[in-house]
């Protein structure tokens, strides 16, 4: 949903109570870093935007503006967006029908054995991509595209942090249907805007007054339970125990 003068909306939403809540809202004309550095300076000038930690995806652009403006901040990516691009390449190597679940957190070396020699390719991408390849003589790895502390989500899951943006996708699906038009006019989506925010700023102030945030759906809460338990147990678990624990509960 975006005016036809823009490119697109983007937004941030924040973390009050457990809650997701969409707090800025940004049309940009285009998709590159100096785009995104516009946005971010702008609130940081108008609004002393000042975050400890931001979750976003795996957009070249918008890491390498985050990185720039706000070094000293804790950085993730997205563990579903993460997810995404692992299972996109299992696809385009033909590995899905032999593959159902895969999670390669800090033990690539361990399971990168137990695939076939028609998972080269894959497990090349992988190590370029995600976590280095391997030096010329055998002693650490290169630096990769995204860098471990970008995608891993351990400290986040321990903290009971939100492992992805997941809530902000269906957020936008659910917005994009509300606006039901793909270029409306300025005025238009402001409108909307200024009515879905109202909703929010309703919640927020519910929770002040002491009402419990809405809860999430009964087999996510079991879920992030079982995948906490893990984490929290992790230094005494054997790694290979404790990624097949991870696999039987995380799937791309």
């Amino acid at each position: 949903v975006c005016p036809e003068d823009f490119y697109q909306m983007f937004t941030l939403h924040g973390l009050y109570k457990s809650q997701v809540i969409p707090l800025l809202y940004g049309l940009l004309v285009g998709k590159k870093t100096t785009d995104y550095d516009h946005f971010f300076r702008q609130i940081m000038d108008d609004d002393d935007f000042d975050p400890e930690t931001i979750l976003s995806d795996f957009e070249a652009a918008t890491i390498k503006s985050i990185n720039s403006l706000f070094p000293n901040i804790v950085h993730k990516g997205c563990l579903f967006h993460f997810g995404q691009c692992i299972w996109r390449q299992i696809q385009s190597h033909g590995l899905q029908k032999n593959t159902k679940r895969i999670n390669v957190i800090k033990a690539f070396d361990l399971i990168a054995d137990d695939f076939d020699d028609d998972a080269d390719d894959f497990l090349g991408y992988f190590e370029k991509t995600w976590i280095g390849e391997s030096k010329k003589r055998g002693i650490g790895r290169k630096k990769p595209l995204f860098t471990i502390e970008l995608w891993n989500v351990y400290d986040r899951t321990v903290a009971n942090l939100p492992r992805s943006n997941n809530s902000i996708e269906g957020w936008h699906n659910a917005f994009t249907k509300c606006v039901a038009i793909v270029h409306p006019s300025v005025s238009k989506l402001t409108e909307k805007i200024s009515r879905e925010q109202s909703k929010f700023e309703l919640d927020i102030a519910q929770i002040r007054q002491g009402q419990e945030p809405k809860p999430k759906k009964l087999k996510y809460r079991k879920l992030n339970e079982r995948i906490k338990r893990l984490a929290d147990d992790y230094h005494n678990l054997d790694l290979g125990e404790y990624l097949k624990g991870l696999a039987v509960n995380m799937s791309l």
